[in-house]
């Protein structure tokens, strides 16, 4: 099995922070976005593992390398940001076999073990939301089979959104979809998309089947990233039990990592606060504090606030990105 994972773009909705380091790599519930994608995996045998970077991808690279081990990983660069399905096609010569495929934004809690006895040549994961107008969503007929990718519907009777992950059980025809695509010059908004390549596919006759998922979350924008963080940490990633602070309080659920100071202070919930992080005289909740950061004197909520910053005196929402100072 292949794990492809496009992650070039430069992740504009959630700068600043995304100035000094790519999206992927922003922490939630105490490790970054991709290591939690990642480690959705460990139960099937990846044998390659292919990241289709861009923006920094050296960071990328590193941390892969640092806390990954799949027996082939390859890094393919994507220097043109035409679309989904134009990252794909630049690694073409790699997808082959079944594989899956994950855009990064995507957080999804749900049983992937029907790809293991499926009897369709791919699945695409799905979430049905309220409102489908806002998302690529699935037509199925039937016999519960997709007949029909639509970005942004215009109509609500087709509920079923594409949250960004795909069974493939050969890679090859998709390749040839996109080959298809690309001589076609099928563009949706300016971009080759690859839900359009997964449509020609079921122009030639693939079977395609939905599998909905029990939970869909993203960390595409600061607002969804602290809605995730909320989540995560209310199922599993909070370590709030693990420290005692006789002059702090830790509040359930939160995570606090190692060597962290916490002085006449209240922490949580939903705090991720990260290593050798220093909160003292301060309230800290629906937060995320980056490695080293202090924050004194201060109430801050429903903020993302990025490694080695200073935050003294301010009672506000804050998005600040690495080594900034905010004092009044």
């Amino acid at each position: 099995m292949k794990l492809v994972i496009p992650l070039a773009g430069y992740g504009t909705r959630m700068r600043p922070h995304t100035y000094v380091r790519p999206k992927p790599l922003i922490n939630v519930a105490g490790k970054p976005v991709l290591a939690h994608i990642l480690d959705r995996f460990q139960g099937f045998d990846i044998d390659e593992a292919i990241f289709i970077v861009g923006y920094m991808g050296d960071q990328i690279a590193e941390y892969v390398d640092t806390h990954y081990t799949f027996p082939v990983t390859r890094y393919v660069e994507q220097r043109e940001l035409k679309g989904q399905a134009h990252a794909l096609w630049l690694a073409r010569d790699y997808l082959s076999g079944p594989l899956f495929i994950i855009f990064v934004d995507t957080i999804a809690d749900g049983s992937l073990d029907v790809v293991r006895s499926t009897d369709a040549d791919g699945i695409a994961f799905v979430k049905e939301v309220e409102d489908p107008r806002r998302f690529g969503i699935a037509m199925t007929d039937e016999e519960g089979r997709i007949v029909r990718f639509v970005e942004k519907p215009d109509t609500m009777e087709h509920r079923l959104a594409l949250i960004g992950l795909y069974w493939l059980r050969e890679g090859r025809q998709l390749v040839e979809a996109i080959e298809e695509l690309l001589a076609r010059d099928i563009q949706t908004k300016g971009e080759y998309y690859l839900a359009d390549a997964l449509q020609l596919m079921i122009d030639r006759g693939a079977l395609f089947r939905p599998q909905e998922v029990d939970v869909w979350k993203d960390c595409g924008t600061i607002e969804a990233t602290l809605d995730t963080n909320r989540y995560l940490l209310a199922h599993g990633a909070a370590n709030d039990g693990r420290f005692s602070f006789p002059q702090g309080v830790v509040i359930p659920p939160s995570y606090v990592g190692e060597g962290v100071t916490i002085e006449r202070a209240v922490v949580g919930p939903y705090a991720t606060v990260l290593d050798g992080a220093v909160i003292r005289d301060a309230l800290v909740r629906d937060a995320i504090v980056g490695e080293g950061t202090t924050i004194e004197s201060a109430l801050v909520e429903h903020s993302i606030i990025g490694p080695k910053a200073r935050v003294r005196g301010t009672f506000q929402r804050l998005n600040i990105v690495d080594t900034s100072w905010v004092e009044e």
